[in-house]
């Protein structure tokens, strides 16, 4: 995760990822799922600005300029403004570890739509802690803040490796891909978001579990065709039962010509593979006509 220091403040950029590939494995004594899911991180992001206060407070300002979104609700879905918000947790969680009496002037710029699939809350959290980690001068390893971060998401431990990761366990296990090809898509939020309790709840884990291999050897060549045609999220036929909206997204996807689509993460947001940027745009701007919700044009970054 890329830090840079403007003014007194530390910048961070939180990226979005998509899931290319979700199997659930089987349901843990935790109540968990073990998973396996090949997670690439692309260039919609939040911005989160951090500097250190000499006391212990921490003041948190939420900003959110995209469509619909006005401090906490809109039509790209809720986002706590309060204490509940992941980035405060993660700040507390640092200070409580590190012992640390300091406090953060924090603003939180949020472009990444919720309860989408996107991982825009456990992405703030990662760059979150990241930013503590800077500006309290704590200089822990990413390994050290990755073990704070998974007591309080999955998700949030793979945001502090830098590109694709293939996840494991309940997701906090993450083994960074080597060679990834620079991808670009089209994703599109519906009008509903999803819980991620109930999308795995309705979740049926298969006797015979699909392999990954086939698509890493893919995604390692940079096969956009072969990448395309292995796309695979088991969660979403449980979250097309919870609503219509999935069903219609894929048969709007079916009239396009992406070389794949599918569901991300427990969804709702929705993504096509394209073939380069200029084929991404066109397919966001013919999505933009169907009523969906906002259709975003994006590319994989590193």
């Amino acid at each position: 995760m890329h830090l840079r220091e403007f003014g007194q403040y530390v910048v961070i950029h939180a990226p979005a990822k998509l899931n290319l590939f979700f199997e659930v494995l089987n349901r843990r004594s935790d109540g968990f799922h073990e998973v396996e899911t090949l997670v690439y991180p692309v260039d919609l992001c939040d911005t989160l600005l951090i500097r250190r206060r000499i006391d212990d407070r921490i003041d948190f300002r939420l900003s959110c300029p995209a469509q619909g979104m006005v401090r906490g609700g809109g039509s790209l879905g809720e986002v706590p403004s309060d204490d509940s918000n992941l980035v405060i947790r993660a700040l507390d969680l640092l200070r409580q570890a590190g012992r640390i009496k300091m406090g953060a002037d924090v603003l939180l710029i949020k472009r990444i739509p919720s309860e989408a699939g996107l991982g825009g809350g456990s992405s703030d959290a990662a760059a979150a802690l990241a930013g503590g980690n800077h500006i309290w001068g704590v200089d822990w390893s990413v390994e050290e803040l990755a073990g704070i971060g998974a007591g309080l998401g999955s998700d949030i431990p793979l945001f502090l490796r830098e590109g694709a990761t293939i996840c494991r366990g309940r997701g906090e296990i993450v083994e960074s891909v080597r060679r990834w090809p620079v991808l670009h898509f089209v994703v599109v939020r519906p009008p509903v978001g999803l819980s991620t309790a109930e999308v795995y709840g309705g979740c049926e884990v298969a006797h015979e579990a699909k392999s990954l291999s086939c698509m890493i050897k893919a995604f390692a060549s940079g096969d956009l065709g072969r990448i395309g045609g292995l796309l695979f999220n088991r969660l979403e036929s449980s979250a097309s039962e919870l609503t219509p909206w999935i069903v219609r997204t894929r048969r709007i996807f079916d009239e396009l010509d992406c070389l794949g689509h599918q569901m991300t993460g427990s969804g709702s947001c929705y993504f096509g593979l394209c073939r380069h940027a200029r084929h991404a745009r066109r397919v966001a701007r013919r999505l933009d006509t169907y009523g969906l919700g906002k259709a975003y044009a994006v590319r994989g970054c590193r």
